[in-house]
C-alpha cells in the first residue's frame, strides 16, 4: 500500500526493507533470549542468525531468478533489485539449512536444539516480513469480490492497481502469527529434539499451499495448470515433515530415543 516509507534527497527508504529488517531483528532477539534459557552462547545464535539471513536472501532470490530465467537473461541487472519483490521462501530455506549445518558442525553445536530455538522466531519474522510484501504490493492476490478485498492505488507498488484483490500477503502474515503462537505453546510440551522445526515445516507448507490458490502474481511459476511450483514443494515438504513427526512420536511412545534429526 505504501512501498516507499520516506525519501531524503537521493535516498529512498522502502517499507519492505524496513519491515523485513524489523522482523529479523525481533526474531533474533527472541532466539537469543531462548538460547540463554537453554545455556547456549548468545554470540553463536547471533552469528548463526546473520549467516542464515544472508544465505536465505541469496537462496530465495536465486530460486526466483531460476524460475523466471528468461526475463533475467534479458534484464541481468534486475537480479539485484530485491526491493521489487521476488524472494521465494523455499529457495531461502534450501540454502539457509546447509549453511546453518556447516556452522553448527564447525562449532560443535546440536543442530536440533538450535533449530528449535530459531523456529518460532522464523515464523514471527516471516509474519512481519509479509507485512512488508503487503506494503510493496508484491505477492499480490487474484481479483476478488469479497468485503475485505484490497485495491492498490500507489503507482510505485508492484501489485495490479485499481482492481480489488485478495490480500494474500495478509493471509500469510496472519497464518504465520498463528504458527508462531502454536510453536511457542508446543515448546512447553515438546516430546523430542527437532519437533518445533519439523512442526513448522508442516504448518507453513499447509499455509503456503492454501494461500497459493489466491495468488495473482504469475511470475512464481507453475508445475501444471493450477498448481504452482511453491504448491508442489509445499506438498513434498509437508508430507516429509508429517512422516518425520509421526515416526518420532511413535518412537517416543515406545521409549526409543535416537540421534537422528
Amino acid at each position: 500500500m505504501h512501498p516507499v516509507l520516506l525519501r531524503i534527497g537521493p535516498l529512498t527508504v522502502h517499507t519492505y526493507g524496513v519491515l523485513v529488517a524489523a522482523g529479523f531483528l525481533l526474531g533474533l532477539a527472541l532466539a537469543v533470549k531462548q538460547a540463554e534459557k537453554e545455556g547456549i552462547p548468545r554470540e553463536r545464535i547471533i552469528d548463526i542468525g546473520f549467516y542464515v539471513l544472508l544465505s536465505a536472501i541469496v537462496g530465495s532470490r536465486l530460486f526466483f531468478v531460476a524460475i523466471n530465467g528468461g526475463y533475467y537473461l534479458r534484464n541481468p541487472l534486475g537480479i539485484f533489485r530485491i526491493w521489487e519483490g521476488g524472494l521465494v521462501f523455499y529457495g531461502g530455506l534450501a540454502l539457509a539449512v546447509p549453511v546453518a549445518l556447516w556452522y553448527m558442525r564447525k562449532h560443535r553445536l546440536d543442530f536440533r536444539s538450535i533449530a528449535d530455538v530459531f523456529t518460532p522466531s522464523l515464523a514471527l519474522g516471516h509474519a512481519i516480513g509479509r507485512l512488508g510484501c503487503f506494503s510493496a504490493g508484491c505477492c499480490y492476490g487474484r481479483p476478488a469480490h469479497v468485503s475485505w478485498a484490497v485495491t492498490f492505488l500507489d503507482p510505485e507498488c508492484l501489485a495490479r492497481t485499481g482492481v480489488p484483490l485478495h490480500p494474500t500477503q495478509l493471509y500469510e502474515s496472519l497464518g504465520e502469527f498463528v504458527n508462531f503462537l502454536i510453536l511457542v505453546s508446543l515448546r512447553k510440551h515438546q516430546s523430542f529434539k527437532g519437533q518445533l522445526f519439523w512442526s513448522y515445516l508442516f504448518l507453513y507448507s499447509a499455509l503456503r499451499f492454501a494461500d497459493e490458490f489466491f495468488r495473482g502474481d504469475e511470475a512464481r511459476g507453475y508445475l501444471v495448470s493450477g498448481i504452482s511450483v511453491s504448491q508442489g514443494i509445499s506438498l513434498v515438504v509437508g508430507l516429509v515433515a508429517l512422516a518425520v513427526i509421526a515416526k518420532k512420536l511413535l518412537g517416543v511412545q515406545k521409549g526409543q530415543t535416537t540421534g537422528e534429526f
